[in-house]
């Protein structure tokens, strides 16, 4: 007699999958373009929803090249290599030649560009207040250490091994 033994979570713990499911949910709400349509709108400035990831990545990580920010946004280096023309036709970013390796043109935010992420971070600020508004300060402290904590630990996790 066989029996059926369910095996679609076998190789995961509980803890494991709650993280995931819980991560997944976190960046289904990041990407969404409704969601970044509705904090440009907060923000009140003049920029396609489509773009504002890609603008403040570029004024947290900058100066970054095209290939490292396709693969921070996950999305195609072609994509993101339209995406930055436009940005800087609009004088939000610019590209220079790498400090480190001049073959590579490095994209940095400009001046007007750190106005918009400043008022991006503005209307982020009072949707966290609004979203943090029952919790106690101390809680939402711990969340963002320990936030911080994963990212960081991910980041290093995820660096490609040397011998591959």
């Amino acid at each position: 007699m066989t029996t059926k033994k369910n095996v679609q979570h076998a190789h995961i713990s509980p803890r494991t999958r709650a993280l995931h499911d819980a991560l997944l949910k976190m960046g289904s709400v990041f990407n969404r373009p409704d969601v970044d349509e509705r904090m440009v709108r907060a923000a009140g400035i003049p920029l396609e929803g489509a773009l504002f990831p890609l603008l403040t990545m570029v004024e947290r990580f900058g100066p970054i090249g095209i290939v490292e920010l396709a693969n921070r946004g996950g999305r195609d280096y072609t994509t993101v290599s339209r995406q930055v023309s436009r940005l800087e036709a609009q004088g939000l970013v610019t590209r220079r030649a790498d400090a480190r390796d001049a073959r590579v043109r490095a994209v940095v935010v400009t001046p007007r560009g750190k106005a918009m992420t400043d008022a991006l971070d503005a209307a982020r600020e009072r949707a966290a207040q609004a979203l943090f508004a029952s919790w106690k300060p101390a809680d939402v402290d711990t969340l963002v250490r320990l936030v911080q904590r994963f990212a960081a630990d991910l980041e290093a996790h995820s660096v490609p091994d040397e011998a591959s």
